[in-house]
């Protein structure tokens, strides 16, 4: 990005316009790919407990916490500058979530159980429709409550989900 910056402000200080448009352009690019990536960072991080969760049908505090943090920074993120829009907007999360699911599903082969399913065995477990269903109802948060609202928001989703009523009660 140094690069780019520097051929931009060559291509102004030289009045080539057109280039510094193009190179504008070419920035924006970047910093939304790179936002998007490091939302679908965290919508992995948040599957895979929702994964260890609808496997287990249990719900632990540090899975919430994993969850509730997942989808604090996923509203951080998504979040433009411009205060009013969003890189990724409510209707738009299936094909993320399409993606991140594969993912998350080998990586939470390692902790589901203790390891106990290869993530060949566990991408059979899974019923992919009922855990992309939980993230987008919990993603679809982000978008009606504030910043301050949100972690209690979650954790009212979260008391819903398979043993939320346990974690909830605080009888793990």
């Amino acid at each position: 990005m140094t690069q780019e910056l520097a051929e931009l402000r060559t291509s102004i200080l030289e009045g080539r316009y057109q280039d510094a448009l193009t190179l504008l352009d070419e920035l924006d690019g970047m910093s939304k790919k790179a936002t998007v990536r490091a939302i679908k960072s965290f919508a992995i991080r948040m599957l895979i407990a929702l994964i260890k969760n609808h496997i287990e049908q249990r719900l632990t505090n540090s899975w919430a916490a994993s969850i509730r943090g997942s989808i604090l920074e996923i509203k951080d993120l998504n979040l433009k500058e411009n205060q009013t829009s969003y890189y990724i907007k409510s209707d738009e999360w299936n094909s993320l979530l399409t993606e991140a699911i594969e993912v998350a599903i080998r990586d939470a082969s390692v902790e589901v159980l203790e390891g106990a399913y290869s993530p060949f065995q566990l991408s059979n477990m899974v019923k992919r429709e009922e855990v992309m269903a939980t993230a987008q109802d919990l993603l679809s948060l982000i978008y009606t409550h504030s910043a301050l609202e949100l972690p209690e928001k979650v954790d009212e989703k979260l008391s819903l989900l398979p043993g939320g009523k346990t974690w909830k009660e605080g009888r793990q």
